[in-house]
């Protein structure tokens, strides 16, 4: 598949056979492997049903308030304010696991599953639990909320929630995570990773730009598809990262966030910067007081 532009952004979808369906994401429309991911919303009192299938399988909430009954065990009061005001509480669920979402105040949330042969427990990742760092310095500081980070007790899915302040970049020096490689001792140089952006923007009328470019080490510019797209993303969008470095900058007067969903052959973060602009890591002389946020 050739990726531009035109269809690495994701933007939400109206769809009236599944009004409460925002955006909506799967390996068969944009052409990879492992992720599907949707981001819903449901009224009071409202609920919806699914099942993971043979996949393994996470709930994010981004504000409100739900319950989920499922075969597995029922979870009551997975709560937030908003993404601005604390992190978010996650719920992963194994697969083959039948569950209901019921909005117990109106709510959006993410739901994002992945095929797996493996076999976990359901775990509730309280918010309180949830490690946040600010990483970079400068105009690149950033805050990062480790949902379900490397090493959690799943197969291959990774969350990440991420807060770009004002004019500031992320995801920067711009990274890659598209080759699994080792070294003679097996220790892990790189893993091959797709990803999403989901993107929040705290003002309705903000954005941020994403850039996604290739370089002769991406397997696809190598098979003569290379990837150099730059887009704005808005509330409610979603970047798809399946190759490439991806860095990104918030426009001066908003803030930025976005969840990422990662998925591969490894449960693992392990990126290669692109040697260009890697050195920017030894000119940081400081960090940026707004991060964290909370």
């Amino acid at each position: 598949m050739q990726y531009t532009s035109e269809n690495i952004l994701v933007r939400p979808t109206a769809d009236t056979s599944d009004p409460n369906l925002i955006l909506s994401i799967t390996p068969k429309k944009v052409g990879w492997e492992y992720i599907s991911f949707q981001a819903r919303r449901l009224a009071t009192g409202q609920s919806w049903a699914f099942g993971s299938g043979e996949n393994e399988l996470a709930i994010v909430i981004f504000c409100g308030s739900i319950s989920v009954s499922s075969n597995r065990g029922d979870w009551n009061g997975i709560s937030r304010k908003d993404v601005w005001t604390g992190a978010a509480t996650a719920l992963y669920l194994p697969r083959r696991t039948e569950f209901t979402i019921t909005a117990q105040q109106d709510s959006e949330f993410a739901i994002t599953w992945t095929p797996t042969d493996q076999e976990h427990d359901p775990w509730l990742i309280q918010a309180q639990d949830v490690r946040v760092s600010v990483r970079g310095g400068d105009n690149v500081s950033r805050q990062i909320n480790d949902l379900l980070p490397p090493g959690s007790p799943v197969h291959r899915l990774v969350l990440v929630e991420v807060y770009t302040p004002s004019g500031n970049w992320s995801s920067y020096p711009p990274h890659k995570h598209d080759v699994h490689s080792e070294d003679a001792d097996g220790n892990l140089l790189e893993a091959d990773l797709e990803e999403v952006y989901f993107y929040k923007i705290d003002k309705p009328e903000g954005y941020a730009f994403q850039r996604v470019y290739t370089d002769e080490t991406c397997p696809l510019h190598r098979a003569g598809m290379p990837i150099d797209a730059l887009v704005r993303a808005e509330n409610n969008c979603a970047v798809l990262i399946p190759e490439g470095y991806h860095p990104v900058v918030s426009a001066p007067g908003y803030t930025t966030y976005y969840l990422n969903v990662l998925a591969g052959s490894v449960q693992h973060l392990t990126a290669r910067d692109d040697p260009r602009y890697a050195w920017v890591k030894e000119s940081y002389r400081g960090v940026d007081p707004r991060v964290p946020l909370y």
